[in-house]
């Protein structure tokens, strides 16, 4: 069955005409950031570009072939800088404005004849394919990085479109997309348009997902995490501990020395910025999978994944050597604090939480007993300062 091509362009010009109109209105709402301009500014382009070329045979060929593909390009490039706009990468204006032109304007060396269709064809193609490909990119690195479902959805749905731009290259270089007609008659050409103006309408839907997503993920860490210091709150570590109690988790108690009387001494401004700075050299310290909680007041949980005793006591005495170097470079304090700490290693995985933490706790106050600035295991092994 033939489809009208003409038509295609048309519904696909209306169709990124109202989508980048709505991107734009949400990003005057001032609630999303730039990437929905980006996106609303790429999408208007593609939509003057997709609507002039639909105009071919009625205006002269300078508005649909000249203007019409250098728009449609450059709003494909834009697409691509919206992407990276909304991942939190850098884009230089005017770089983007300078690769933008070099990209688009040489597809007007392909408008000179009227019979050099493939040509053009070919060139435009090539120019979408890799910058899906570009696209698909930065899906899977936001993917990873987020954990955002909806950014793997996009991922696919960018790597079908380079295949339909790909196969349409191919076709274009084989001659089977050719000749002086407007739009041609080979049917695979419209199947393939009328697919893209379904996946122009899903991509801007995706990427609404992402930053829905996005914004949820960020409403649960705030939640799960302690305003003044950034480690995580109770909560917070009652989520993450099922996932760490098959890991051979090891559990430092940590409570901040003297806090009292540098609150008294310095006011409790100097002790917040003693609270950060704790947390700062602690999450230093720690790997990637570790965790560090604040339990109130100046008292931290630290997880160490798949840690022995001798280890978890290492790195304990490692936090506390860091803490009292950082302390050391604060002018101005008459009250130096330090750390004690108590280590509780579960011995194996399906680890008690309550249960490591009494054994914890009592190894915290072992520590203070004996003299604090220093780190004591629940087994008796000590460190002293």
């Amino acid at each position: 069955m033939m489809l009208d091509l003409r038509t295609i362009y048309v519904v696909s010009a209306m169709t990124c005409l109202v989508l980048g109109s709505v991107h734009l209105a949400a990003h005057w709402t001032g609630r999303f950031g730039r990437w929905p301009a980006w996106w609303g500014v790429s999408n208007l382009l593609i939509g003057i570009g997709s609507l002039c070329v639909s105009l071919r045979g009625f205006v002269p060929s300078f508005v649909s072939l000249d203007a019409g593909n250098v728009v449609t390009i450059a709003g494909y490039l834009m697409t691509f800088l919206s992407v990276r706009v909304f991942a939190d990468r850098p884009v230089d204006r005017r770089h983007c404005m300078l690769a933008i032109a070099c990209i688009s304007l040489p597809v007007l060396f392909f408008t000179v004849d009227p019979g050099t269709v493939s040509g053009r064809i070919l060139y435009v193609s090539g120019v979408c394919c890799l910058c899906d490909l570009a696209i698909l990119r930065e899906a899977v690195g936001i993917r990873r990085r987020e954990k955002l479902f909806s950014a793997g959805l996009f991922a696919w749905l960018y790597a079908l479109t380079a295949a339909i731009f790909l196969v349409r290259s191919l076709l274009a270089a084989s001659g089977q997309i050719d000749g002086p007609g407007a739009f041609g008659d080979n049917p695979a050409h419209g199947w393939m348009a009328a697919t893209a103006v379904v996946f122009l309408a899903l991509r801007s839907v995706l990427i609404v997902l992402m930053a829905a997503e996005r914004s949820r993920n960020e409403l649960v860490d705030l939640a799960h995490r302690d305003p003044l210091t950034g480690a995580l709150n109770r909560s917070g570590l009652a989520q993450r501990w099922p996932s760490e109690r098959q890991s051979s988790p090891a559990l430092l108690a940590v409570d901040i020395d003297n806090f009292k009387q540098l609150n008294d001494q310095h006011g409790h401004v100097v002790g917040d910025d003693m609270l950060r700075l704790f947390a700062s050299v602690a999450q230093a310290m720690l790997r990637s999978g570790d965790l560090l909680s604040r339990q109130g007041g100046d008292e931290f949980l630290v997880v160490l994944k798949d840690v022995s005793e001798t280890e978890a006591v290492q790195a304990a005495e490692a936090i506390r050597l860091a803490f009292s170097a950082a302390v050391a470079q604060v002018p101005g304090l008459a009250v130096l604090p330090t750390l004690s700490i108590g280590v509780a290693t579960s011995g194996g995985t399906d680890a008690d939480f309550e249960q490591l933490l009494r054994k914890a706790d009592e190894a915290l106050y072992a520590s203070k007993r004996r003299g604090r600035n220093r780190v004591e295991a629940s087994s008796g092994r000590e460190q002293a300062a």
